[in-house]
């Protein structure tokens, strides 16, 4: 279980049973079902069929500023750059 922020305040059990049946007590809720979940759809981007692959590279400070400065997406202009580099040369 992931650590929980600082601050944050988790129920006594007896705070959660007050909870629940306060829950239950209202008419406009109810609990899910796996049916109802199932029905359900995820939620954010979906996963592309070609991944890139997470490396770690040293770059010299000047050429990693000029990338930065282009704004959002550099690091893919860096990789369009290496795509265009390896068209004109044979790697070893």
């Amino acid at each position: 279980m992931p650590k929980l922020k600082p601050g944050t305040m988790v129920p006594t059990p007896e705070e959660d049973d007050t909870i629940d049946r306060g829950i239950a007590a209202d008419p406009d809720t109810y609990e899910l079902g796996s049916a109802d979940l199932k029905q359900m759809k995820k939620i954010g981007r979906p996963k592309a069929e070609v991944t890139k692959e997470r490396i770690t590279i040293r770059l010299s400070p000047d050429v990693l500023e000029r990338f930065r400065a282009t704004g959002t997406g550099w690091q893919t202009r860096v990789d369009a750059a290496l795509r265009d580099w390896l068209k004109t040369h044979a790697p070893r």
